[in-house]
């Protein structure tokens, strides 16, 4: 019985299609969709400032309502290019005003956009994902009251082979996971889920405040243990309850921080994290206390950047 040997053409289509095959974009499953009610834009509100979407969607430098403006914009430089935030106001024609509830829900949750393509991860979508579907469907009903903005931001400066969209399905496979990163026991209180979920979740902390691999992943074994700034400036601290850490902060003391912005040492937030804890400030107490107790629990860890940074 004689074995067909492909020919080097054929390997490479077989390899070609696979490749198609493996990095389609795949958005919600339809029940997840039809499970959705019809959105509260009060609860939206509460997602919006816990999701810090003004951080990188309004303006730069945007002050008081105009923080409401977005408009996109934002540039961001890191090791694989600049990505530049998009308008997400509820303009029609430059922002999202004519996408329904479903184009939201796969762009946070999925980070799919309308069109069938993968969002570039500078979006938190990894984090996104373990976000309640409602929660996507009531951020967007309270985005849909914003002003529209007519402009769209500018283009991605990406050099090859990031600039190849489709190579975002093979990441994906590794990296976008609805799974909490930390098991928490059957015991776990109210509040200590709630402080998961919006740490893990919509608050997307981990996505600044933990080490990357060399391909962008976040590495989980170093959860929140602080790691170098993606745009290469600084480093983002270690927010674990180690001694390099918020070890010596109570959950008081982070509840208090998010709320103010003061750290029990009499210091004040400053750099990109001043914009997170303006966020942090318009939500319920409760939240905030909640997130306390969530970065208390978790496992302590030492500083995940090099010391000489």
């Amino acid at each position: 019985m004689h074995r067909k040997i492909l020919t080097p053409v054929a390997a490479l289509a077989a390899a070609g299609a696979a490749f198609w095959f493996l990095t389609g974009a795949e958005g919600l499953d339809a029940q997840a969709l039809a499970s959705v009610e019809p959105g509260d834009a009060a609860r939206g509100e509460r997602v919006f400032w816990a999701g810090g979407c003004t951080s990188c969607h309004a303006r730069p430098q945007a002050q008081g309502d105009a923080k409401l403006e977005l408009a996109g914009g934002l540039e961001l430089t890191t090791d694989f290019g600049t990505f530049v935030a998009p308008n997400i106001s509820p303009d029609p024609d430059d922002g999202i005003g004519a996408w329904s509830e479903a184009d939201f829900a796969n762009a946070m949750l999925r980070g799919v956009s309308p069109e069938g393509a993968h969002y570039y991860p500078a979006f938190p979508y990894t984090s996104y994902a373990r976000m309640e579907t409602q929660d996507a469907a009531d951020l967007f009903t309270f985005i849909k009251t914003l002003p529209p903005v007519s402009g769209a931001a500018g283009e991605h400066q990406l050099s090859f082979p990031f600039n190849i969209r489709r190579g975002l399905g093979l990441w994906k496979m590794l990296y976008l996971n609805e799974e909490p990163v930390l098991a928490l026991g059957q015991d776990a209180s109210e509040a200590l889920r709630r402080g998961q979920y919006l740490v893990e979740g919509p608050g997307h902390c981990g996505e600044c405040h933990t080490p990357r691999s060399f391909t962008g992943g976040l590495e989980k074994g170093k959860w929140l243990a602080g790691a170098p700034s993606a745009e290469g400036n600084g480093i983002v601290p270690n927010i674990t309850p180690d001694e390099s850490g918020i070890d010596s902060w109570s959950a008081s003391d982070i509840a208090y921080y998010l709320e103010s912005g003061f750290t029990p040492d009499f210091d004040s937030v400053g750099g990109a994290m001043a914009a997170v804890q303006a966020n942090m400030a318009k939500l319920p107490a409760e939240d905030r206390e909640a997130i306390a107790a969530y970065l208390k629990s978790v496992p302590p860890r030492p500083n995940g950047y090099p010391a000489s940074q």
